[in-house]
This record gives C-alpha cells, sequence and structure tokens, in this order.
C-alpha cells in the first residue's frame, strides 16, 4: 500500500533530523584524537608520504570519496580494497604512510586483519570509527572518532547517519589541512584542469575582459556628453576615466553614474565627466584568476571590474553581463 505524501514528508524529515543529530554528535566530542591525526598526516605529508583510505560495506565508496578529496586538495591519497590488500594489493603501502581504516563498529574483521600487516610496513593506523572502546580503536595509532546516536533507518540496521558522520569528519580533516597549508586557488585549478570547474578556475582575467572598441577610456577632463557617447558607441555600462599625462585610472563613469548626474540639473551633460565619476573604483589585475573576478561581483555588488596594469593603468574591463555567456555563471 502506497504511502499518503505527508507520511512521506514526515519520514524523509526525520531521517534528515537523525542524521543532522550525528552531524551536531560528532562536532561535540571533537578532541585531542582529531588534533594529532591532522598533525600526524600533515608531517606525513611534509614527509612526501602517502594517504590511504580503507573500508568495507558501505563505508568503501566513503573512503574511496574521501581518498578523492584529499587527492584535490593536494595531498596525494588512494583507496586500498580491504580484500584485495591481503592478495598484492598491500604494496601500496610504504614507511611513513597513514592509512584510515573505516569501520564504524571497530569490529569488522577484514579491517582488523589489516592493523598489523600496515604497521609492519612502517604505515601509521588511524582508526576512523564510531567506537572508541572497539578492537580498532585499541589496536590502532590514532582515532578519528565520530558519533551517530542512531542510524536514520527504520531498522536501524542499515548505515545512514553513522555513514555521513564519518564523510562529514573526512571531509572537515581535509579542509583544516588545507587552510594550514595555505592551499591557493591557484593550486586547486592545477587539480581540476577539465569540465566547467576546470574552465572556471583556469581562466585568467586577461581572457575574458573587454579590449579595444569594446572598452571605452577617455580622460577625466572630456565632458559627460562626450564619456556617453564613447560608452554608447563601445556597448558599455561603464567607461574607465584617466589622467591625461600618465595615463592611470582615476575613475569610472557607470550607468548608475549617468542617471545621478541627469538628477542634478539640464546642464549636466557639458559638465566634466570628473564631476560624476566614481573615484577609486573597484580593480582586478588581468593576471587573476576569473573566479577572483567573479568572487569579487559579488562582494562589491558591482557590475563592472576594471582590469589595470601595475602601473595603475587600465588594459580592460570585466563586465557581469559576459560572465553567464562565458559560463562563469
Amino acid at each position: 500500500m502506497a504511502l499518503a505524501p505527508q507520511t512521506l514528508l514526515r519520514r524523509a524529515r526525520a531521517c534528515l533530523r537523525l542524521e543532522r543529530e550525528a552531524l551536531t554528535a560528532t562536532s561535540r566530542r571533537l578532541g585531542p584524537e582529531f588534533v594529532a591525526t591532522a598533525r600526524a598526516v600533515a608531517a606525513s605529508a611534509r614527509a612526501g608520504r602517502k594517504l590511504l583510505f580503507t573500508g568495507v560495506g558501505k563505508n568503501a565508496p566513503i573512503a574511496a570519496k574521501l581518498a578523492a578529496t584529499f587527492n584535490s586538495t593536494g595531498l596525494p591519497a588512494c583507496g586500498l580494497d580491504a580484500t584485495q590488500a591481503l592478495h598484492g594489493d598491500l604494496g601500496l603501502a610504504t614507511a611513513g604512510d597513514v592509512a584510515f581504516l573505516l569501520s564504524n563498529s571497530g569490529q569488522s574483521e577484514e579491517i582488523l586483519r589489516l592493523v598489523p600487516l600496515l604497521k609492519r610496513e612502517g604505515v601509521r593506523v588511524v582508526a576512523f570509527t564510531g567506537h572508541p572502546g572497539s578492537d580498532l580503536a585499541r589496536a590502532a595509532d590514532l582515532q578519528l572518532l565520530y558519533h551517530a546516536p542512531r542510524e536514520a533507518c527504520p531498522l536501524r540496521l542499515a548505515p545512514t547517519a553513522s555513514t555521513t558522520a564519518a564523510l562529514a569528519l573526512g571531509d572537515a580533516l581535509a579542509m583544516v589541512l588545507l587552510a594550514e597549508r595555505g592551499f591557493t586557488r591557484e593550486e586547486f585549478a592545477r587539480f581540476h584542469p577539465a569540465g566547467n570547474l576546470g574552465r572556471i578556475l583556469l581562466l585568467r582575467v586577461r581572457d575574458i575582459m573587454r579590449t579595444g572598441e569594446r572598452f571605452p577610456v577617455a580622460p577625466e577632463t572630456v565632458s559627460t556628453q562626450d564619456a556617453i557617447l564613447a560608452m554608447t558607441r563601445a556597448r558599455s555600462g561603464s567607461i574607465a576615466l584617466i589622467q591625461p599625462r600618465t595615463g592611470r585610472l582615476r575613475g569610472i563613469l557607470t550607468d548608475g553614474d549617468f542617471r545621478r548626474a541627469a538628477l542634478t540639473g539640464p546642464d549636466f551633460l557639458r559638465q566634466p565627466v570628473a564631476t560624476f565619476m566614481t573615484r577609486q573604483p573597484k580593480v582586478i589585475a588581468p593576471e587573476a584568476l576569473g573566479a577572483e573576478a567573479l568572487r569579487r561581483f559579488e562582494e562589491d555588488r558591482i557590475d563592472d571590474l576594471i582590469v589595470v596594469d601595475r602601473r595603475g593603468r587600465p588594459v580592460g574591463l570585466v563586465d557581469s553581463q559576459d560572465l553567464p555567456k562565458l559560463k562563469l555563471v
């Protein structure tokens, strides 16, 4: 018999609530064990070693995802099949590596068998578990502990809240280490060259800026009317205004500035554009990443970003209207 829509929604919300509770409980219980594991991973990375992730059952894909996350943030990692490790794949493990063994109960036989074998190879073993008193936790060198008071499964059998907590805790470790290492957007881009994400990250401002006839520039001494005409010819929503002698950027006149100028009186078009321009406009370097330009648009709530060279001279314009066409938003 099909469940009523409201019953379906109620049960779905109950599931999400239980998984949220597991995340909250895990967060509250973070302590010295997490710090010790983070320090061990950082030391291993500095020594040029790698991370190993293994789990059985539902933890196997969690282990694979976490290995991928660490790889994408510049820490070499790989998945280790718990069964295949006993038939040759243990060759992946080398002294100085750190191995994360995922088992909610901490009693999974396949996982426990790996502990002495990994230690024999000089690998530091992390018990990635929900039970600090388990055999795995006691046998490991380090612990990464999460807590799921109750699985979201109505039968209390299928791993749900526990795997969510494990995944989130692994992500937390990756992000903490990313921040500690000062991992940059440029470094992130190197590991994501394909797809739309790679396109966004690898594009530089110089690749997307308007130049030539599409980028109006005029001395700050011209009339407002001449500035508007130049904007119209370029089909641009703004114009860069420069100091005549040095060519350095002095200001910007936007459509918004023009509308405000029109309210000052009927002769505003004959006045110098410097009367109405916005001084000290937002600028960006041509070498900056396209993602940085996108961030600036969002944070500064502007429509136009002038690109300047090292001498402060305008060389291009990034118009927010171009971003959808470039698939940056």
